[in-house]
């Protein structure tokens, strides 16, 4: 039963000495998000990269609220918030926050520093007027590119100093915790040069490689040399990412120095499965093959995130295998959403990811925006919002199962309408359909998506979409079905209300309530359990009870 795994989880909680601070924690090789003290799935959607100002956050809220997100990722721009040396201006900080607590979401903010997609584009003004303090990096053959140096002291020192001030003053304004986890510049790195080649940067590179990251390479590294002996081809790509993250960690920390958020980096990705040269990505980054450099050069940084743009499951899958380490959370801030990618939700959870957002789901209607669509639509983001919905009425008990190592996912791929999952005793046999149908050969566009979690010997909480899920005994007798209920988690001393909204598919949680409650909406039985659970759109979460005759 789930209560056996409690004394666990409050044991790991206990260490913090606040644990109502959000936090990221890890026992046996599992990650978990804390928010309120308990496990937090983040269903997260990004908005567009000019979305926070005044004027366009009634375009986003709409968008949150149809998706059934529970947590907005939104920028902060560092010239807005610095607009001259040493003075700050938090107004669209202050404002997101009280939006976000009217409209009862969590936020990550994302703090477009030095970095944002490889330029330092939103730099203050006064510094871009000043490019031989706060300088870009020089490349091979002497040109200048567009990404900045992680070799300036200046403009280093800068930005720990505002990105201290901004941590500062959530601890002052944000008591309730509505900012649950701070995202350190955007996707940092380097485009047109591997490195930068500027006389400061050659007079590091040809110096001695740092101790700390000889120290990490473990038994059987160099004493010592420059980069190029000990590092040979790849020394130019791995003094980058010392830099970039030697750089970001320094920021990180003068910010966890004033308030211990949990912080993450995202990464622009290399090819998971075919990676060219480092010429070829945004060099420096944190790409899967320098991850060990980056836990080593940033211990501030909490989790190391990909941002998942893959357009074929083979490349998704392997990103979240590659990202889903004993060291390293699981999580995914940014990626591609449509009809059939929006099932990666679900095969995000079964790596163990505590939160996954989609870019772009909002209505400020960027026209020119390459990735996501012109024009944003309910029809857009519903493939999305099925997702959410499906998960929002048990998004508690699905973040504290997935901790615990007792939850898995099916994700329907072509080709392959069965699927098995296998538990303590039990295997879950998915058939993915339309309606869930037995006969189906699948779907005609693979959507369908399952989730099945281990609660005790014979008790699974389940849920899905466009499928059928049934059990399998792995002792031999006929499967029974001894009780199926339908319902969803709420606020211990929810009004009868909420439960009614809860079941007409409204949000089961208030706003820093804990999801401990299940209250049965109705049991199914007869037709809806004969023949297997089907599942279409829902929203239907089933508390299921098995046994053998």
């Amino acid at each position: 039963m789930l209560a056996t795994l409690l004394p666990a989880f409050a044991a790991l909680t206990a260490r913090s000495a606040d644990t109502s601070l959000p936090q990221v924690v890890t026992q046996d090789g599992r990650h978990a998000l804390i928010v309120d003290g308990e496990p937090f799935l983040m269903l997260g959607a990004q908005s567009h990269n000019s979305s926070d100002w005044p004027e366009q956050l009634p375009k986003v809220w709409p968008a949150i609220e149809y998706l059934h997100a529970n947590t907005l990722e939104t920028p902060v721009y560092w010239e807005q918030f610095e607009p001259q040396p040493g003075k700050f201006d938090p107004s669209n900080v202050d404002l997101l926050l009280a939006q976000a607590r009217e409209h009862q979401v969590r936020l990550i903010l994302l703090w477009f520093g030095t970095w944002k997609n490889g330029s330092s584009h939103y730099l203050p003004l006064w510094m871009k007027a000043q490019p031989e303090l706060y300088p870009r990096i020089i490349g091979r053959g002497g040109r200048r590119s567009d990404s900045p140096s992680p070799h300036s002291q200046a403009m280093m020192d800068a930005d720990a100093h505002a990105f201290g001030a901004l941590m500062r003053h959530l601890k002052a304004v944000d008591r309730q915790h509505t900012v649950i986890m701070v995202q350190v510049e955007n996707e940092p790195g380097s485009w047109g040069s591997v490195r930068d080649f500027s006389p400061a940067a050659q007079k590091l590179f040809t110096g001695p490689v740092p101790a700390e990251l000889l120290q990490a390479m473990g038994a059987g590294a160099p004493a010592g040399g420059s980069w190029p002996e000990v590092f040979g081809t790849n020394a130019d790509e791995y003094f980058n990412a010392w830099s970039i993250a030697h750089y970001v960690g320094r920021v990180a920390a003068a910010g966890k120095a004033e308030y211990p958020l949990p912080l993450y980096v995202n990464a622009a990705l290399r090819d998971p499965l075919t990676p060219g040269p480092a010429s070829s990505y945004e060099s420096g980054g944190a790409t899967d093959n320098v991850l060990w450099i980056w836990k080593a050069a940033a211990p501030a940084i909490d989790v190391l995130a990909p941002d998942i743009y893959q357009n074929d499951s083979a490349r998704y899958y392997r990103v979240l295998e590659l990202y889903a380490r004993p060291d390293n959370t699981l999580l995914v801030p940014e990626t591609v959403t449509s009809t059939t990618e929006s099932r990666m939700c679900f095969a995000a959870l079964g790596h163990g990811a505590v939160g996954w957002s989609p870019f772009g789901l909002d209505y400020t209607q960027y026209g020119t925006d390459p990735i996501g669509s012109s024009r944003t639509t309910e029809a857009s983001l519903a493939p999305t919002a099925l997702s959410f919905k499906l998960l929002e009425p048990v998004m508690r008990e699905v973040a504290r199962l997935n901790f615990a190592g007792k939850l898995k996912t099916a994700v329907e791929e072509p080709g392959t309408p069965f699927q098995t999952l296998d538990f303590d005793g039990w295997s879950a046999v998915i058939n993915f359909g339309e309606g869930g149908r037995r006969a189906a050969g699948g779907n005609a566009t693979p959507v369908g998506r399952a989730l099945v979690a281990q609660r005790g010997p014979d008790e699974f909480l389940v849920l899905g979409a466009y499928c059928q899920i049934d059990f399998k005994s792995q002792s031999g007798g006929q499967r029974d079905f001894l009780r199926v209920e339908e319902g969803a988690y709420v606020t211990p001393g929810a009004s009868s209300s909420s439960l009614i909204s809860s079941a007409m598919g409204n949000r089961a949680w208030e706003y820093g309530g804990v999801n401990g409650v299940w209250r049965l909406h109705h049991l199914w039985n007869g037709d809806e359990t004969d023949w297997g659970l089907h599942f279409t759109t829902g929203p239907e979460a089933l508390h299921v009870t098995l046994g053998t005759y």
